[in-house]
């Protein structure tokens, strides 16, 4: 299917061939006819792209301090490679989407959503809504720049015969115009676009033009019988104080301010303390916006408790739109075919004529294809047909920055690269020479050329995935951890222990941490050394949102099996020997990802591990500190190891941070090629996820 994809590195935009997006369960597949293109948001990211890096950093300084500290603990080659990547993401641009639903029961129901531009769109139910029989695409194309203005309205509490100021008439600036003339308000619009406050008066608003030199706060001052204007919504985009300094001299006493573009924050104090002003940023289109449990999972607020979320609102929106009170005809200035669609956006960047609501026009015709070929295999790979084929199952961040990079660098064919959205798998698969992407994971796993799987995917579909492969009969490399439950790792285990099952398979998971350069030099030194021994492992995590995915203990298992098992490999890993007891202490946090992990080992030897999300980001990341026989090694943050007390060792200094990654996987490579067993043993994969797994299981508040 076609998409269009932006580049955040330069701004350049472009109609890309793309799979289609797989299917999942509370969510609507939709084939697209017809979409909005929200000039000013859109604009805004692509001059975003086109700026150069000193203006890209002006415009985000809390990412530049997100670098910095990155810089301070891992390094400045591991910070730049991490923000080219990050940069070099292919960004889908749109969000105001008609179609009709593609698959199941509702087939052919016309539908809105806040999906991409693009021929196919999977969107979660609660981010769609069913268009009414007397409202064509084109009036629905509005819906969601409408909701955002309506979300606006409904935080400003506008009643019967009030006085509102609307600032900025762009689309959502005259739907917002019209919302309140709706709610039986009175209003002024302001703007430098005459044809924009001509468009304003002919909806039934008074209009200043500010083009025309007119005085906003006068005509403000008149328009509200010198009483001060109850309400002022600002739908602006721009970098200046003005919109909100004016805001506050139009409103009366206790008015109410809404920020719903984008302008300067720098309040003055003045302004809203003798009026008892009050000024509120709304959220896009409603209650419900950016909460994975009512987006993702489907979970809506109860109507008796939340009347308007996000979803009633595009609902109220189409309402309007089927009643006549919400007209939107007039506000489409161009459309254009989807294939025409860099026309588009050149008409938006070179302001060769003037513009408002643009739509894209779609092909129906267009075909439904889970996969795109990407090319045919390289030179090198033509003439070696007999190394190991690979399919990679995953697209995310972690795979496009280390794994594909490292997998480049072996003699891996790297063949098919699935993803579920279709457009990261893409871009991934033609950066790294695959020579096909999908959104069907299952073609991966029954390609009898493909003998390797790489499974990089969210962590509740581990376990489905390798035995899906091991069936399949092919090698695997899963990222941690391996699984999520004991059960799910008994399952694996009477695969990986049939008695030719760990001579003719390999199975690896992600422990690269065993593979850094420092721990391969510990491990020797520590070798020699016949006494028990002390580790103390400690991370300093950081916080992340209680949101994010890895906290969810169905989809991540929480923080502790989803990244704590690297450490306990890894003190096992140096130890040499089993573990024999664990135990687990938890700060009681509410979240419980700063614990601490006591492992006993049957040499003798016990370590800690020391995972706290609880602390700054100055101090290093992780820091390794070994004693034994009156000798130490302290590694930090796989940067600079020093030894005391040893004879021949002192310090080991790299110039860049390295993890292992690029070595784990080398070996991997190795293994699969020549017919030997992985590189880490299945017993000590086992051991370690299940010493996991059992703590986190049984642990309590400390």
């Amino acid at each position: 299917m076609k998409q269009i994809l932006q580049n955040l590195r330069t701004g350049q935009t472009e109609l890309t061939q793309v799979t289609v997006p797989r299917s999942k369960t509370g969510h609507l597949f939709i084939q697209t006819t017809t979409s909005l293109i929200s000039a000013g948001t859109e604009r805004m990211l692509i001059d975003f792209g086109k700026a150069g890096w000193i203006d890209k950093a002006r415009q985000q300084p809390e990412k530049v301090q997100q670098a910095l500290d990155k810089i301070r603990t891992d390094g400045l080659m591991p910070t730049l490679d991490a923000v080219r990547s990050k940069l070099d993401q292919p960004l889908p641009l749109g969000y105001c989407n008609v179609g009709k639903i593609a698959e199941g029961s509702q087939n052919g129901k016309r539908m809105i959503s806040n999906g991409p531009h693009a021929e196919y769109v999977c969107v979660p139910e609660n981010l769609c809504a069913e268009i009414p029989d007397s409202v064509s695409d084109e009036e629905a194309a509005f819906t969601v720049v409408g909701a955002i203005g309506l979300q606006g309205v409904r935080l400003a509490q506008p009643t019967l015969g009030e006085s509102f100021v609307v600032t900025g008439l762009g689309l959502i600036g005259l739907l917002t115009v019209q919302i309140l003339l709706a709610n039986g308000c009175r209003v002024l619009g302001i703007d430098f676009d005459s044809a924009k406050c001509d468009l304003a008066r002919q909806f039934g608003a008074d209009i200043v033009d500010l083009s025309k030199d007119e005085n906003p706060i006068d005509s403000a001052t008149v328009f509200s019988n010198d009483r001060g204007v109850d309400g002022v919504l600002i739908t602006a985009a721009t970098k200046s104080n003005e919109p909100v300094h004016q805001a506050a001299q139009m409103c009366r006493k206790r008015g109410r301010i809404v920020l719903t573009g984008v302008t300067g924050l720098e309040l003055n104090r003045s302004d809203f303390y003798e009026k008892e002003l009050s000024f509120q940023v709304s959220c896009s289109y409603g209650p419900g916006r950016y909460d994975p449990e009512y987006e993702e999972k489907g979970h809506d607020y109860p109507i008796g408790f939340v009347r308007w979320t996000e979803q009633r609102n595009f609902e109220a929106i189409l309402d309007l739109m089927a009643s006549g009170k919400l007209n939107t005809e007039p506000l489409i200035s161009h459309r254009f075919p989807l294939e025409k669609a860099q026309d588009a956006y050149d008409l938006i960047l070179e302001n060769r004529e003037p513009y408002l609501g643009i739509i894209l026009t779609y092909d129906e015709s267009g075909k439904k294809t889970a996969s795109v070929s990407l090319g045919e295999p390289t030179a090198i790979q033509k003439l070696k047909p007999k190394i190991p084929v690979a399919g990679v199952i995953g697209a995310g961040n972690f795979t496009g920055q280390v794994i594909l990079p490292a997998l480049q660098k072996t003699k891996i064919r790297l063949k098919t690269i699935a993803s579920g959205g279709g457009v990261s798998g893409t871009h991934l698969g033609k950066k790294f020479g695959f020579g096909e992407s999908t959104t069907d994971a299952e073609k991966i796993l029954s390609d009898p050329e493909i003998n390797t799987v790489f499974i990089t995917t969210r962590h509740n579909t581990h376990a489905r995935f390798v035995l899906k492969a091991l069936e399949a009969g092919k090698h695997v490399f899963i990222e941690k951890p391996l699984c999520l439950t004991l059960q799910e790792l008994e399952e694996i285990a009477a695969h990986c222990l049939l008695p030719l099952a760990s001579h003719s398979l390999s199975l690896m998971v992600g422990f690269n941490r065993r593979f850094a350069p420092h721990i391969v030099k510990i491990k020797e030194m520590l070798d020699s050394v016949r006494e028990p021994k002390s580790f103390i492992m400690t991370v300093n995590a950081g916080k992340i949102p209680l949101d994010h995915w890895t906290q969810d203990p169905e989809v991540g298992g929480g923080r502790i099996v989803g990244e704590a098992c690297h450490f306990i490999d890894l003190l096992r890993f140096l130890s040499g020997t089993g573990i024999i007891n664990s135990n687990l202490m938890k700060l009681n946090s509410g979240i419980g990802d700063t614990v601490s992990i006591q492992l006993g080992f049957e040499d003798g030897s016990i370590g800690s591990i020391h995972y706290f999300a609880n602390g700054n980001k100055a101090f290093p990341k992780e820091r390794l500190e070994v004693f034994a026989a009156q000798k130490i090694l302290q590694l930090d943050n796989f940067k600079t190891l020093k030894g005391h007390g040893w004879q021949d060792f002192k310090k080991m200094r790299l110039w860049r941070q390295d993890k292992g990654h690029e070595a784990e996987i080398k070996a991997f490579a190795e293994a699969v090629e020549n017919g030997s067993p992985s590189p880490i043993p299945f017993e000590e994969i086992r051991e370690v996820m299940r010493t996991t797994l059992e703590l986190t299981q049984e642990s309590n508040p400390y």
